[in-house]
């Protein structure tokens, strides 16, 4: 028996990479970062020995272009902000509302972030399967709902956790509260941001390694991956250390909770520069 016809590779109902057989006998590879990133799709013609990347027209590779320079900005300019705002509470002024304002303005940047990062898998150019060796470009869309991709639930699930993000930034402007309700208005959705954005960066690590554990150290694609998650979990370290306790109105360890988020918001900043050099 001859070669199959298609082969897939992924987690579960994710398909993050896939092969097929061309028409004139070479072999075509779609793998989901590479097309959503680079706009390119990798192609070895029967006559020939190595692997070349067929990239999509140029009105795909610009649109791709575009949008990465947007997230990475917003990435950038949010992580420094936050770090900043960190910086001040632990060795500034430690004025609250200072530092609240400082954080959610750099709430504005990731959720920007977060939403162009949508629009990046949304707008991506797509494969024929079983077709020729080449991606097409799609009409401009503001929105889509394709939960069975896992490029799209990792950008969506990133961007709900921003969303999530600037609920706690705007309660935390809010004056005279009990510590029941900082815990229940801040700390919260805090620490529900953290687990939505550890839910993406765990769906990143699904699609750069197609289901399995990896670590590609040669991969740049890999690293950007990595350090957003190391950033993801210190925030979660943060969150976890500023609940208030109610027995004595402090926070478990302000500490960690300030270095947690200056670290890990640095992570934010290196990730969006590394992603300077992903793209098409």
């Amino acid at each position: 028996m001859g070669q199959p016809e298609q082969q897939a590779e992924g987690a579960g109902p994710f398909t993050t990479r896939l092969t097929w057989n061309l028409p004139d006998g070479g072999t075509a590879v779609w793998d989901s970062r590479l097309a959503r990133r680079r706009g390119v799709l990798s192609v070895r013609p029967l006559s020939a020995a190595a692997t070349r990347h067929i990239p999509a027209d140029a009105a795909s590779l610009a649109r791709l272009r575009r949008l990465n320079a947007i997230a990475v900005t917003a990435f950038v300019i949010g992580g420094a902000l936050f770090a900043a705002g960190a910086a001040d509470a632990q060795f500034g002024s430690g004025d609250a509302t200072k530092c609240a304002s400082i954080y959610f303005a750099g709430g504005l940047f990731f959720t920007t972030g977060g939403y162009v990062s949508l629009l990046q898998v949304i707008n991506a150019p797509r494969h024929v399967a079983g077709g020729e060796g080449r991606l097409t470009t799609r009409h401009w869309r503001w929105w889509s709902y394709e939960p069975t991709r896992v490029d799209w639930l990792s950008a969506f699930v990133l961007f709900a956790g921003t969303l999530v993000f600037a609920v706690d930034l705007l309660d935390s402007f809010l004056q005279g509260l009990t510590v029941q309700q900082v815990n229940r208005l801040i700390w919260t959705p805090d620490v529900i941001g953290c687990i939505l954005f550890l839910i993406s960066g765990h769906l990143a690590f699904v699609e750069i390694c197609h289901g399995r554990l990896c670590a590609r150290l040669h991969n740049l694609g890999w690293w950007i991956v990595a350090v957003n998650q190391l950033g993801s979990v210190l925030f979660m370290v943060s969150a976890l250390a500023a609940y208030t306790r109610p027995a004595t109105g402090s926070l478990i360890n302000a500490d960690i909770a300030n270095w947690g988020t200056l670290t890990g918001a640095l992570c934010f900043c290196l990730a969006g520069i590394l992603q300077l050099g992903e793209h098409s």
